[in-house]
């Protein structure tokens, strides 16, 4: 990822975003048992189709898992929230951790490899709004991709560096794209013979009265009037 990519997605001096009534925000956690690496938890939102990075916390080793746990579900249920997803760290002790604050903990579906390769061609498209956080920066700019002889490409931090921070980061952008797609625009009207609605994509219409079985609104109810 280029220097020039990640500022133009970056939202120069804004260090946070506070929670805001109505919004569905999504987090992700890269967990440590202190020793060594940093914990990290990443919190955002999705604006059409842009992924914006709400809040990041980084705790560096040394530290207490236990206290570390307790301090990001406080923020966690700041913004709404009673799930976090994260990286697949050391069997089952986060999501009991976390479980003992009243927060679900759920293991990607991806290595952060994936992540991070699913995550470049937002950046690159400007589909991303990044928090104002040059050690976020860097370790990005840091990372580095490698294809084995199978072909398969891997991206990972360097040997010595660390990737922590952005690996929560990154998880949590591609979650607001993978959870909260625009939708299709529709248009609808109302009277005699229930819902007519249009959708703008394929031009089709079509009336319904009673439950709605096909369409955009499949699902629905529409009831004369």
């Amino acid at each position: 990822m280029s220097q020039e990519a990640l500022e133009a997605v970056t939202s120069s001096g804004v260090l946070e975003r506070a929670p805001f009534a109505g919004m569905k925000y999504v987090a992700f956690c890269d967990p440590s048992g202190g020793s060594s690496d940093s914990m990290t938890l990443a919190i955002g939102h999705a604006e059409g189709r842009i992924g914006t990075l709400d809040a990041i916390r980084e705790r560096r080793a040394p530290f207490s898992p236990e206290s570390v746990v307790e301090e990001f579900a406080g923020l966690l249920k700041h913004y709404g929230l009673q799930t976090v997803e994260g990286d697949r760290y050391a069997g089952e002790w986060p999501a009991e951790a976390f479980r003992r604050h009243g927060i679900t903990y759920v293991a990607a579906k991806q290595p952060k490899s994936q992540i991070y390769l699913d995550l470049l061609p937002r950046i690159n498209s400007g589909e991303v709004s990044l928090l104002d956080s040059p050690r976020l920066i860097a370790q990005f700019i840091g990372l580095e991709r490698r294809t084995a002889r199978s072909g398969r490409d891997s991206v990972d931090h360097a040997p010595g560096a660390h990737d922590d921070l952005c690996n929560a980061v990154a998880g949590v952008l591609v979650a607001t794209s993978e959870r909260f797609r625009t939708p299709v625009a529709i248009f609808g009207t109302y009277g005699l013979t229930g819902v007519e609605w249009q959708a703008w994509q394929s031009g089709q219409r079509n009336k319904f009265d009673g439950e709605i079985k096909e369409g955009p609104l499949a699902g629905g109810y529409a009831v004369s009037r």
